[in-house]
């Protein structure tokens, strides 16, 4: 369904937004107001002064004293919502206590990415506070000063005698206001035209390290709703029976023996197999047992992982067929290298293995109108496939934010799998509303993977150890292909194939980063950190081997190659200081060390790990982070360490794999996140920093597989260069 859609942004280029990038806007509503911004239009284009949707705005004060928050970033777990009522926060003067956040979506020039240039609505790549530090700071400052306007009109006097703080406007002689009392006056205020921030040395909540997250009790105490827990009138339940290999359709269905079942209502087909649909879930599940489906594999994928790795390594061996850098001549400097090393890395499928499987609720109206509940990760996307599977346009679609239970890039395009599954059952039963729910093993099994790659590097060094010439080749599908933003893929070469290869940071005279794509049918997506998954643990592992042959100590061989990248170095130095570098561990531990940027953000990792009989345990992981501005430190720390224990989890055990084109694991018994014991000790440390944030849902991941990697090969003498690492030491 979505090889067709096509969205004109660039992927993720570097835009710096300014306030005067906006108009502001008002709207008053129901004896309160609303703030919102659309992007400057040439003068003189009548859009430029459209009154505000209040539905659509970025904050909305009413007289109850509630603040809401509307977000244009969706929030999976890793807290943007938390950071957008930050900035407005920090700003307007409010109390915590007074803040909602929910999901906006529906006006890309309200919501778009500002890291995407705008032209998309969407969450990934780590860009939440990125896009939103300017307009979101804006909204709360501008709604400041329309409330402090209000204040000293209806007391007749000066607007610069006034404070707010807390949730109220107070005067020394006049008195105090709530917010909530002063709304409908603030939204006939004139709209600031260029309203002043904060300095940095007068922020009290951005920064805060005691500040803690607005929504934690609602996680904590089961009240936070998400869309399993989504109650209509009339909902019915779906489940799905999906292709054993992909790429295959059904031929045809017998239901029949399913609408036996008591509670069962249909049997209907949807793009990509047959829905069982039913009053609840246990009947839809017993429905679905009892339907026969003939499956036409004639366009199946039915190779398996061996059979792909095979020809992965046969690829790798060869020129690349695209070129992602080039400096120097590396092939003739190998001509003067005294020593030449390489190397092979095989990187399997990953699952995203999300706590909440895919789900979605669609109803359609009868005046055609479609909605549709779910973890609407980038609703531009949505609206345009909704729209397509009910024939309608995507202007008849309307999507209700609902909370996540983790994404980890599943539920970016390809939460379009499941909404076109909504929709169209909703369809095929005249519009009733519908929920349709994975299982995990539907999540497991039905596609949409990290996806696997194979790397061959191959390095010179001179008489001193320096690295003289550098070749890197990756293998792999592309993940752009078939989504909106396949227009990223330039003369062969998909940036997240090549990310964290083909931007290195250390000083490498000559080198060559090249790309085959490959034509795989397994279907894969972005995965937490994307590129970086797989080329921060090939480079890092061997930028560790070129230190040991060069007889050079790991730090001090990447810090002389990163004299033109201060804040690499600086990740570095940090890590290994606070992890004692240079010091002897602890008795029956080794450490390893490892630096990746992702999304702008640099990492640095320090592991402390056993290594006996085959078995590793990471004990201890030291992580020193630069993300710009941290406007939450306690969530900056709190994604890094979810970020290790992800990579940790991906590394030691995690691996998917295809037998005959059948994907073999079903559950998390035989794919095996993290579990918690095995989670390490984790320490944080915070570079200070004025620049602008940058994200941290996904930079903490890259470092730690290849960290412990080199504690092992320190330990062992071994390079981990199959992975998961469980499978290589046990080989």
């Amino acid at each position: 369904m979505l090889t067709n859609l096509k969205i004109a942004a660039p992927f993720l280029p570097e835009v710096r937004a300014t306030r005067r990038g906006f108009l502001i806007g008002t709207a008053a509503i129901a004896g309160g107001f609303a703030v919102g911004f659309r992007p400057a239009l040439a003068a003189g284009e009548a859009a430029a002064a459209e009154a505000m949707n209040p539905f659509d705005a970025y904050l909305t004060i009413t007289p109850d004293d509630r603040v809401t928050i509307v977000s244009s970033q969706f929030d999976m777990g890793q807290g943007s919502y938390h950071g957008l009522a930050t900035l407005v926060v920090e700003e307007l003067g409010a109390r915590w206590d007074q803040i909602e956040v929910v999901g906006g979506a529906g006006d890309v020039k309200k919501y778009g990415n500002l890291a995407w240039g705008g032209a998309a609505q969407g969450s990934g790549g780590s860009t939440s506070i990125a896009s939103s530090w300017d307009r979101y700071r804006t909204a709360g400052a501008a709604a400041r000063a329309m409330l402090v306007a209000a204040a000293a009109q209806a007391w007749n006097v000066p607007a610069g005698e006034i404070t707010v703080a807390d949730g109220a406007v107070s005067h020394p002689g006049a008195g105090t206001a709530r917010f909530g009392e002063l709304a409908e006056a603030a939204a006939k205020q004139p709209v600031p035209a260029d309203v002043a921030l904060k300095a940095p040395e007068d922020w009290t909540v951005i920064g805060d390290e005691t500040v803690r997250r607005y929504d934690s009790r609602s996680k904590t105490n089961g009240t936070h709703a998400f869309t399993i827990d989504l109650k209509l009138p009339g909902l019915l339940t779906a489940v799905m029976i999906h292709p054993p290999r992909f790429g295959a359709r059904v031929k045809s269905f017998d239901g029949a023996a399913a609408k036996a079942v008591r509670g069962v209502v249909d049997v209907v087909a949807t793009p990509r197999g047959v829905a069982v649909v039913a009053e609840h879930m246990w009947a839809a599940l017993k429905g679905r047992d009892a339907v026969e489906v003939e499956w036409d594999e004639a366009g199946a994928e039915t190779r398996g992982s061996g059979e792909i790795f095979a020809e992965y390594r046969r690829i790798a061996a060869e020129a690349p067929a695209a070129i992602a850098r080039r400096e120097g001549d590396a092939a003739a400097a190998f001509g003067t290298a005294v020593k030449v090393i390489d190397a092979e890395y095989e990187f399997p499928y990953l699952a995203h293995a999300a706590l909440e499987p895919l789900n979605a609720v669609a109803r359609i109206g009868e005046d055609g109108t479609v909605e549709v509940w779910g973890g609407h990760q980038m609703p531009d996307v949505y609206q345009f496939v909704a729209a397509q599977v009910a024939g309608t346009t995507p202007d008849k679609v309307r999507l209700h934010v609902m909370k996540t239970g983790g994404g980890f890039g599943r539920r970016a395009v390809a939460d379009a799998d499941v909404i076109v599954e909504a929709v169209a059952v909703s369809k095929a039963l005249g519009g009733r509303p519908v929920r349709v729910q994975w299982t995990r093993e539907d999540d497991m099994k039905g596609g949409r993977y990290r996806p696997a790659y194979v790397h061959r590097l191959k390095a010179g060094l001179d008489a001193e150890g320096r690295i003289v010439a550098w070749e890197h080749h990756i293998v792999g599908q592309s993940i752009m292909k078939g989504t909106p933003f396949e227009q990223a893929v330039q003369n062969g070469v998909d940036p997240t194939s090549v990310e964290g290869a083909s931007n290195l940071p250390y000083r490498l005279p000559n080198q060559t980063v090249g790309l085959t794509t490959t034509d795989v049918g397994v279907p894969i997506l972005w995965w937490r950190s994307v590129g970086s998954t797989h080329t921060a643990y090939a480079v890092e592992t061997f930028i560790d081997e070129l230190a040991a042959a060069a007889g050079a100590d790991p730090l001090a061989y990447r810090l002389a190659m990163l004299a033109d990248a201060p804040r690499h170095a600086a990740v570095l130095r940090l890590a290994a200081e606070k992890a004692g570098w240079g010091t002897p561990p602890p008795e029956g531990r080794v450490r390893g060390i490892a630096l990746a940027e992702s999304f702008s953000t640099y990492v640095a990792q320090v592991v402390e790990a056993s290594v006996t009989d085959g078995n590793v345990r990471v004990e201890r992981a030291v992580c020193a982070v630069d993300c710009g501005v941290a406007v939450n430190p306690d969530n900056v720390r709190a994604q890094m360490e979810g970020g290790i224990g992800f990579g940790l989890g991906a590394i030691l055990a995690e691996e998917l794999t295809l037998t005959d084109g059948r994907v073999d694991q079903e559950n998390y018994d035989g794919y095996t996140p993290l579990r918690i014991e095995a989670m390490p000790k984790v320490e944080v440390h915070i570079v200070p920093s004025t620049e602008r944030p940058t994200g941290v849902g996904e930079p903490g991941v890259p470092p730690i597989g290849p960290a412990v990697a080199n504690a092992i090969r320190a330990a062992t003498g071994r390079p981990v260069r199959v992975l998961p690492i469980a499978k290589a030491l046990s080989a």
